[in-house]
């Protein structure tokens, strides 16, 4: 069972991890020995949720990737302007998974050197790129 206490000794963990090792993240692999990228992905056929919102009215960090439950649409914000990254908008996706969770709004994982940025998972690093997971058929 995650509790708010397991939440918060997590947080602490991988914070001090950042202090002492590279910040590059693999994810079902042997870690990377790619000093260009801060989070990869192993090439098992799996996908990543993204966190959904409801109204992206409150976010203002570029560079933010979200699934829009309104347009059923993955976006990204740049330059403070909301751009699609989805193919197929006439799709549906099950909530239900989530609707049972409380938010903690304050929860945050930083890959590189923290900074006052919000978010959930935020890559830090300015010159390296997160390789995302690779699927064969969504």
């Amino acid at each position: 069972m995650i509790t708010q206490n397991n939440i918060i000794t997590s947080a602490a963990v991988l914070f001090m991890g950042t202090l002492l090792i590279p910040a590059q993240i693999a994810i079902g692999k042997i870690p990377t020995p790619n000093t260009s990228v801060s989070l990869e992905f192993g090439n098992e056929n799996r996908g990543m949720i993204l966190p959904w919102v409801e109204n992206n009215s409150g976010i203002s960090q570029n560079g933010t990737i979200i699934y829009d439950v309104t347009d059923k649409k993955v976006k990204y914000l740049k330059g403070g302007s909301w751009f699609d990254l989805s193919v197929d908008a006439t799709g549906t996706v099950d909530l239900s998974i989530q609707t049972t969770k409380v938010e903690k709004t304050e929860a945050k994982v930083s890959i590189g050197q923290p900074s006052s940025v919000d978010g959930i998972l935020v890559l830090e690093d300015t010159n390296k790129a997160m390789v995302l997971p690779k699927v064969a058929s969504p």
